[in-house]
């Protein structure tokens, strides 16, 4: 964790906001941008992500997004005093449960695989749909691994667990090519 806290040191972006209380879609918006950023909220329309060309200009853009929506929205960019190790492992957990959530839905993908081997149905069709489930997957891993600037956890099990996906959909894929060769 040490190279993380280092990492930390580099400051942190903190864009405080207030956002007009109707209607209710407005503080949706902000929050679920803020929360597909992977900025943690240090309390209540107080968001922060370690500092990065990236990140301010996304933050940037958002603030401008608020302020069209006629909130109030000031972006800093501050190094922790106290409390660091705190504001780590918050961004820390936040990583974490995003890997965990992809770990979940890899055990859902490999159900469904199971599930169509069970069943033998192996078309193209099927084939093409969890080609497309997979590729979302990892997008979304490759999503979170770009800010996952500390190396959080998480990033082991759920790279493994996409490995698993691949390999299942490898299989089935052959199994899908074989019986078509059958076919004809």
């Amino acid at each position: 964790m040490a190279d993380g806290v280092q990492a930390a040191d580099r400051g942190w972006l903190l864009l405080i906001y207030r956002v007009p209380p109707e209607p209710s879609r407005l503080r949706s918006a902000v929050w679920r941008r803020i929360k597909s950023l992977g900025a943690i909220y240090l309390q209540n329309s107080a968001a922060a992500l370690p500092a990065s060309v990236g990140a301010e200009r996304a933050l940037r853009k958002l603030r401008s997004e608020i302020l069209d929506m006629g909130g109030t929205a000031v972006l800093m960019s501050c190094g922790v005093l106290a409390g660091g190790s705190e504001v780590l492992a918050a961004f820390q957990a936040a990583r974490d449960d995003e890997y965990e959530e992809i770990a979940d839905r890899c055990e859902d993908f490999l159900a469904q695989v199971r599930k169509e081997h069970v069943a033998e149905h192996f078309t193209f069709a099927e084939l093409e749909e969890n080609e497309v489930d997979l590729v979302k997957l990892q997008k979304w891993f490759a999503r979170v691994r770009q800010r996952d600037v500390f190396g959080a956890e998480g990033r082991g099990p759920a790279e493994k667990a996409l490995a698993e996906c691949a390999q299942a959909l490898e299989g089935y894929a052959a199994r899908v090519y074989a019986e078509e060769a059958d076919i004809h």
